[in-house]
């Protein structure tokens, strides 16, 4: 069992037992009743801040309404860059998550948070909803150049993975049923791995049923796809529309499955 701390210049208390160090009480730091202030306020969201949240979108514009308020009165709070992280979770918009970034006070805007936050916000202006995914192409599982040109006219989810990304196979079963939910309603998905080795990425393709196009160099991180659209983490994917804008990015779980119910109707 652990318990988070937010500790700042004044001497914190703990009060509690250590076989229910969950339910301690901490006291003396502004800084964490701040921080309790806030978690209670979302308490009845966190099912939106987990692995494969559900799509509620009254619960999203909740959370972002609670947290833009909590900045709005708190902006020199160390708490608030953690609000405007939660907010920019449910927030599809990256010009909002900037505009409510730049709510916090210049000193807020150093810490580690707010560091975290400014990074997340340069990463999704550059390849930004409603801009059109540049073209790129590597060859396919038999060596043949395949271009996300060749695929204009249709939706495309642009998937980045790997055989050895365990959360990636654990995505693929969604992906699988959404492909085949959608495929003949003008929808394909694209995988790049990030793979190096070939028999693994072939085994990994066949293991988990993905029938769609699938290309790599086999450069592992290296890929040049991936170093174009700077992807340093994965799964991550693109939606891309049939004029090649960007629709949306890294659709998990039930979000994937709701966006495309709502495009291909």
């Amino acid at each position: 069992p652990y318990i988070t701390l937010f500790l700042d210049n004044s001497k914190v208390k703990v009060m509690g037992e250590n076989t229910a160090l969950d339910g301690a009480v901490v006291t003396g730091s502004a800084s964490h009743k701040e921080f309790q202030t806030l978690i209670s306020q979302l308490a009845p969201y966190q099912n939106l801040f987990g692995e494969n949240p559900p799509n509620d979108p009254a619960a999203k514009a909740s959370v972002q309404q609670l947290t833009e308020a909590f900045i709005k009165t708190n902006p020199s709070s160390y708490i608030s860059p953690l609000a405007a992280i939660r907010y920019m979770q449910v927030s599809d918009n990256i010009e909002n998550t900037e505009r409510i970034y730049n709510l916090l006070s210049p000193a807020v805007k150093q810490s580690s948070m707010s560091n975290y936050l400014a990074q997340q916000i340069t990463d999704g202006k550059r390849n930004a909803i409603g801009s059109v995914m540049p073209d790129f192409s590597q060859p396919d599982t038999t060596g043949k150049p395949v271009s996300l040109s060749s695929l204009r006219g249709k939706y495309v989810l642009i998937d980045f993975w790997a055989s050895w990304c365990r959360p990636c196979r654990q995505e693929n079963p969604n992906v699988v049923a959404n492909f085949q939910k959608f495929k003949d309603k003008n929808f394909t998905v694209l995988g790049v791995s990030l793979d190096k080795s070939k028999p693994a990425w072939m085994e990994a393709i066949n293991m988990d049923g993905l029938t769609w196009p699938h290309v790599s160099d086999l450069q592992g991180w290296g890929n040049s796809v991936a170093q174009q659209f700077q992807i340093q983490s994965i799964p991550q994917n693109f939606l891309i529309g049939p004029d090649g804008k960007i629709i949306a990015k890294n659709l998990r779980g039930p979000a994937l499955e709701y966006k495309l119910e709502q495009l291909l109707k």
